[in-house]
C-alpha cells in the first residue's frame, strides 16, 4: 500500500472529525501519551495498541496539514543522513556548545566540578569536546585531578 493511499483510507474510516488542526493534534497526543504509560508499565501489547491509534491520528492531522507524506518520508531520510556537528569548546574560564561552529549557549567555569560537568553534558548530547586556550593542558589536569579527587 503506498503511502497517500493510505492516509486516505484512514481519512475515510476514522471515528470522529476533529473539528480543527488543535484537536486532531491533542488527539494524537494522547495517544502517544497512552501509549508511553503502557510502555512503562511494561505492557507492549497496550503500548502497541495505542501507538497504532496514535498513527492513525498522525496521518489525519497530516491530512488536514495536507502534507505530502512521500516528501515527509524524503526529508526525514535526508535528516537523519545530515551529520550535525555538535562541539563543547572548554576554555579556561567557559564553556561554549557550538552546533554548525554556531554558539548556541555557554557558562562560566568556576571550578574543577564544572570541568566535570562540562564533560558529562557532552557526552549526554553527543558533543565532540575541544579544550581551547593557552591553558589546555592545565585544563585537563584539573579534571584527572577532580576523578582522582572523587575516587
Amino acid at each position: 500500500m503506498k503511502l497517500k493511499e493510505a492516509i486516505e483510507i484512514i481519512w475515510q474510516n476514522r471515528k470522529y472529525e476533529p473539528n480543527s488542526l488543535i484537536e486532531a493534534l491533542s488527539h494524537l497526543n494522547e495517544e502517544v501519551s497512552k501509549s508511553l504509560k503502557a510502555a512503562m508499565r511494561n505492557d507492549k501489547k497496550e503500548s502497541q495498541k495505542e501507538l497504532e491509534d496514535a498513527f492513525s491520528c498522525m496521518l489525519i492531522a497530516m491530512k488536514m496539514l495536507n502534507i505530502n507524506l512521500d516528501n515527509v518520508v524524503y526529508r526525514q531520510i535526508e535528516k537523519m543522513q545530515t551529520d550535525i556537528s555538535k562541539t563543547m569548546h572548554i576554555f579556561s574560564d567557559r564553556v561554549e556548545m557550538r552546533i554548525e561552529n554556531e554558539i548556541k549557549g555557554g557558562w562560566n567555569i568556576y571550578s574543577q566540578e564544572d570541568v566535570l560537568d562540562a564533560q558529562k553534558m557532552a557526552q549526554e548530547f553527543k558533543c565532540k569536546v575541544i579544550w581551547e586556550g593557552a591553558t589546555q593542558l592545565s585544563l585537563k589536569d584539573m579534571v584527572e585531578n577532580a576523578k582522582k579527587d572523587k575516587n
